[in-house]
């Protein structure tokens, strides 16, 4: 989950909203990636989720990142909610789990060696006070009432608000994980297609990535229960916005659909501010209830661009949102596989040729596919897995011709990166399917077995 966004001054004119999303244009020499990624936090002896505070918590953790390994704090209302260090921060998930929001870097090696450093770090601290940390789409064995609210005002509103709107927010805020990269566009016609084909392709990445078959204890009869989640949450800000393939889309549109989203919080003096499902459009007007006579700033839009939760989502980077969370070797393919589709000019090109042709109904029918059948999805004639083969030759390609070497030039390129896509699209199997396996066979059925084969 974000935290609150800073600067900018008061919205005196409309269009400074789309103006604010233009303004992350960027020449492709600027072109970074941010990789964030969330795990869930356990007692190693009784495979209890983490409470907030005590001698073996998610505190615990934060304080020992701070003490030992320089990160500064983030504080809310006394409480220690985060860590910042050299443009990456720490953070809390609404249930407890972790979450590094990578700093924006040049190559997917630098972003593997960032994974791989906080891994370390934290595992360090974790050992030591008997926690583990494991990376998964959806919590497998643990309910809701056992998933402690972290102490962070905006969770507290927006678990209040999630049962009117939908049937499934405060699973997702409590007991689902996701791995996600962050891109850059050069211009309004480079954001229109990487967004066209990041909101199309999801679905590939739901596949490929799936590993939440089990939920309460059991199978739950689908391969990435968390995309499930996210599509039952709230209709007003998650999906697959079909208007984002309309003729004359661009920042403007956005811009429109934004303001139809109903607000969660106004962020001022440290505390959030109720404001559920009350109108930005009012705010623009004065007429904001939670705030009559007052007008929103330019960081209040930035906050309320961060409680949209569609399966790609625009702010001054557009940010891929479909996977599941997983181990070290798929946080550091996810960005691999986006930037492999979205960095070099050609591939973006053929991506969006595989995709063009698609209906608004495909392309939902893929996400609900995806979700429940992973790579084995079928959806009017398109093959989940024969898709997932030509996007992941096209982003090897991709990748190839982008050509950033690592290991002080012995790696030629950053295609290895995608080795654990490459072993599920030859055996057609994906997470979910190689954990079914073993829970009905070497677990014999005991799904405790997960954490110890699965943990960081």
């Amino acid at each position: 989950m974000s935290i609150p966004q800073s600067g900018g001054g008061p919205i005196e004119r409309h269009e400074q909203m789309a103006e604010y999303l233009e303004a992350g244009c960027k020449p492709v020499e600027d072109w970074r990636i941010g990789t964030e990624h969330e795990k869930f936090g356990y007692l190693t002896d009784t495979l209890e989720p983490l409470p907030y505070a005590g001698e073996r918590s998610i505190l615990a953790v934060l304080e020992g990142l701070r003490d030992a390994h320089g990160w500064a704090p983030v504080e809310e209302a006394g409480h220690l909610i985060g860590l910042t260090k050299d443009g990456a921060n720490v953070s809390l998930e609404p249930g407890g789990a972790l979450e590094l929001s990578g700093a924006p870097l040049e190559t997917i090696h630098q972003t593997c060696d960032e994974v791989n450093e906080h891994l370390r770090e934290v595992k360090g601290i974790a050992d030591k006070i008997g926690v583990g940390f494991i990376g998964l789409g959806a919590a497998p064995i643990w309910k809701h009432e056992e998933m402690p609210l972290m102490p962070k005002g905006r969770y507290k509103l927006m678990d209040a608000y999630m049962g009117q709107v939908g049937t499934t927010g405060t699973t997702m805020m409590r007991r689902t994980c996701t791995v996600q990269v962050n891109l850059d566009f050069g211009s309004e016609a480079d954001m229109v297609k990487k967004l066209r084909v990041a909101l199309a392709l999801q679905p590939v990445a739901t596949a490929l990535f799936a590993n939440s078959p089990f939920f309460e204890g059991k199978p739950n009869g689908m391969k990435s229960y968390r995309s499930a989640v996210w599509r039952s949450l709230d209709d007003a800000r998650t999906g697959m916005l079909p208007f984002v393939f309309d003729e004359g889309f661009g920042f403007e549109s956005y811009v429109d659909y934004a303001l139809d989203v109903p607000m969660y919080f106004v962020y001022r003096d440290g505390k959030y501010i109720n404001a559920l499902g009350q109108s930005f459009r009012d705010f623009l007007k004065g007429e904001l209830p939670a705030l009559p006579g007052e007008k929103p700033t330019l960081s209040d839009w930035a906050d309320h661009l961060t409680t949209i939760f569609p399966e790609a989502r625009l702010k001054k980077f557009i940010e891929m949102r479909g996977a599941d969370g997983g181990p070290w070797r798929r946080l550091c393919a996810l960005p691999a596989f986006w930037v492999g589709l979205m960095y070099d000019g050609t591939a973006l090109d053929a991506a969006w040729d595989l995709a063009k042709g698609w209906s608004a109904e495909q392309r939902e029918a893929l996400r609900v596919a995806a979700g429940t059948d992973g790579l084995q999805a079928k959806v009017e004639g398109i093959d989940m897995h024969k898709l997932a083969r030509e996007v992941l030759e096209i982003a090897d390609a991709g990748l190839k011709r982008r050509a950033r070497p690592g290991a002080g030039g012995l790696i030629p390129d950053e295609t290895h990166f995608l080795n654990a896509l490459r072993e599920s699209v030859d055996t057609g199997k994906v997470l979910a399917d190689e954990m079914l396996d073993k829970y009905n066979g070497a677990w014999g059925g005991d799904l405790t077995k997960i954490f110890g084969e699965y943990a960081y």
